[in-house]
This record gives structure tokens, C-alpha cells and sequence, in this order.
């Protein structure tokens, strides 16, 4: 039986290099979501039909190298808005959560929507103004600007109608406002393995 990590949170909690450390630690695979809607908008831009190019994505489109580009932001928020893609999207995801080495999947749904069995489900938080400052030192530009963009996007995220991000009733939360990447990934690291047994 596999054994699937969840792993929510808003922007900048530490959630993606939390994922990727546990997804080494264990041998997991690991999946970030926002990835798929990247490679979906790509394959968009590359003339494909949004819903087919959804339905026939394979982890190997996760690995293009034009993933993080504007462009291909700008595509994924496009179809993002499409329900076709999103219902494709959520089962590459449980199929990935299946993964026989186990699987991390790292996001804003995925332990209240795509993987609510998950046998670990972390929710990774810190306040908006400590992820502002991290997202500040990634980006640059006015610090108070990221801020007010930071809670904007909670606001959006977390008020959405469909899969609105808030913890699942059986997520550990995991706040990062004052640790050391390396404690939370301690920490992380700590609680899938009392899990695991």
C-alpha cells in the first residue's frame, strides 16, 4: 500500500522546501501542483486542446524547463478557470498519490480534496508578514507592496468556492514564523515517521 504525504499551506509558508526535503528523506516521490497547470498552459500555448493536454499529462511534462517563465504563468491562470482541466488535474493528482515508493504532494487542496485518506496531512503556515519578507528576498521591489499582495492572495484562496484553502480537521499545522528551514523540516520529518511507525 502506498503512503501519501500531504502538504497545504498559503504562499511562502516553507510548504515547497518542506515537500521536496521529506520527498528526498523518504524516497517519496513528489508532486508540485502548481506545476500541472503550468504544463498544461504550455502544451496550450503549443496549439494542444486545454482539457486533452490535461487528461494526457505525464509527470515527464513536469520537467520542461519553461515551466517558471511568465508566459507560462500566464497561461496556467487561464486554464486554471476551465472546470474540464481542473477535473483532470485532480485525478493526475490521486493517481500520483499512489505512487508504490509513496508520494509527497505539496499544494493549497490537496489534503481536504485530492487526497483526504492521506496517512499524513501537514499544513505549513507562518504569518503574512513573515512570508511577505521571504517572498520580499525571492522577488525584490517595494516590501510593503509584497505584503498587501501576500494578503490578497489569501483573502482569494482561502474564500474561493471551490477548494477553498484551509487545513483538513486532521492536519498537524505547522507553523514556520520562527524556525529554521532545517526545524521545519525536522519537525516534518519527525511527525511522518511516528506515522509511519
Amino acid at each position: 500500500m502506498s503512503f501519501t504525504v500531504a502538504i497545504d499551506g498559503p504562499a511562502a509558508a516553507g510548504k515547497g522546501t518542506i515537500s521536496k526535503a521529506v520527498s528526498a528523506h523518504f524516497g517519496f516521490a513528489h508532486l508540485d501542483t502548481g506545476l500541472l497547470y503550468r504544463a498544461v498552459g504550455a502544451k496550450v500555448a503549443e496549439g494542444q486542446d486545454p482539457f486533452r493536454a490535461a487528461e494526457g499529462l505525464v509527470p515527464e511534462d513536469l520537467q520542461r524547463s519553461d515551466l517558471r517563465t511568465l508566459g507560462a504563468g500566464q497561461a496556467a491562470s487561464r486554464v486554471a478557470a476551465l472546470p474540464t482541466v481542473r477535473v483532470a488535474l485532480v485525478d493526475f493528482q490521486r493517481r500520483f498519490a499512489e505512487s508504490p515508493e509513496g508520494a509527497v504532494l505539496d499544494g493549497r487542496d490537496i489534503g481536504t480534496v485530492i487526497c483526504p485518506r492521506a496517512q499524513v496531512k501537514l499544513f505549513v503556515t507562518a504569518s503574512p508578514e513573515v512570508r511577505a519578507h521571504r517572498r520580499w528576498l525571492e522577488v525584490g521591489g517595494d516590501e510593503a507592496q509584497v505584503l498587501a499582495e501576500v494578503i490578497e492572495r489569501d483573502e482569494r484562496d482561502m474564500n474561493r468556492t471551490d477548494a477553498p484553502l484551509r487545513p483538513a480537521p486532521d492536519a498537524h499545522l505547522l507553523d514556520t514564523s520562527d524556525l529554521s528551514i532545517e526545524d521545519a523540516i525536522a519537525q516534518a520529518i519527525a511527525l511522518i515517521e511516528a506515522k509511519r511507525g
